[in-house]
């Protein structure tokens, strides 16, 4: 029934459950209510590890450009086409279903970003990553890490191969499941300039329970993280499409994580 501790030392508190959890996210949205944050809040109570890891003083300043000569360089002749398909990176077919997500990088009003390095990394379709850390009863797919990269094309286009992601538990709370996402990273012409995001899937029940994904207060801001399915991109017997559009500033523009990886 859980860790045994000495005589005279606390018990660990147990773990909240999901109905706490999804109170608190509804008490905090309500008491949002009328700024509707399209950002994540960094103090978002139901999302545990932010409170305690959320900046609390003002940023350092740094000379960027000390910064960028010990950054890494990349550039076209470093990207290799075939990186963009993750199902092709080892000996066998990854297991799953298989998927092409497709968008554009584009600026607040609305022009291509070109040339933008865009990478993407997630778990497999039982939702395990390959990572030492990952350590939950699910499959290891021998063909399949989930890493990828592209550049993107003079209309700002960018396209991967891959497969849809399974939900995976975590340790937020009791009963705790993230829903199936993919992250992505851009930088833009310096190292230093690096947003991540991710990019979640339609339809999934685990919206409402998830307080990374409710960590935003507004409905349409969380909405423009949701991939659309287009049957024009499905390819028959083959695969199934879905487009994702990333915009970078302006009333529309992403949302993008800040402080950490989340998950």
């Amino acid at each position: 029934m859980g860790e045994e501790f000495p005589p005279g030392r606390p018990t660990a508190p147990e773990p909240a459950s999901q109905r706490a959890i999804s109170a608190e996210i509804a008490a905090t949205h309500a008491a949002d209510d009328g700024r509707a944050l399209t950002q994540p809040r960094l103090d978002f109570s139901p999302y545990r590890s932010s409170v305690l890891r959320h900046p609390t003083r003002d940023l350092c300043h740094a000379d960027p450009e000390s910064i960028e000569l010990a950054a890494p360089v990349f550039g076209h002749r470093d990207v290799d086409p075939l990186e963009a398909d993750l199902t092709i990176q080892h000996g066998g077919e990854p297991i799953g279903e298989r998927i092409r997500v497709t968008g554009r990088v584009l600026d607040g009003d609305g022009r291509p970003v070109r040339g933008q390095l865009v990478e993407i990394w997630q778990a497999n379709a039982a939702g395990r990553y390959i990572h030492k850390r990952d350590q939950h009863p699910a499959p290891i797919d021998p063909s399949f890490t989930g890493v990828g990269r592209v550049l993107t094309d003079e209309d700002g286009s960018y396209s991967f191969l891959t497969i849809k992601p399974g939900p995976y538990p975590w340790r937020n709370h009791r009963n705790a499941w993230r829903p199936a996402h993919v992250h992505f990273s851009l930088f833009g012409t310096e190292f230093t300039q690096r947003m991540i995001t991710q990019m979640y899937f339609p339809g999934d029940p685990l919206f409402a329970l998830d307080p990374i994904y409710q960590s935003i207060t507004s409905q349409s801001a969380r909405d423009r993280l949701v991939a659309e399915y287009d049957h024009d991109l499905s390819e028959h017997e083959w695969l199934l499409g879905y487009r994702w559009d990333i915009v970078l500033t302006g009333a529309h523009a992403t949302r993008m994580e800040q402080g950490g990886d989340h998950g």
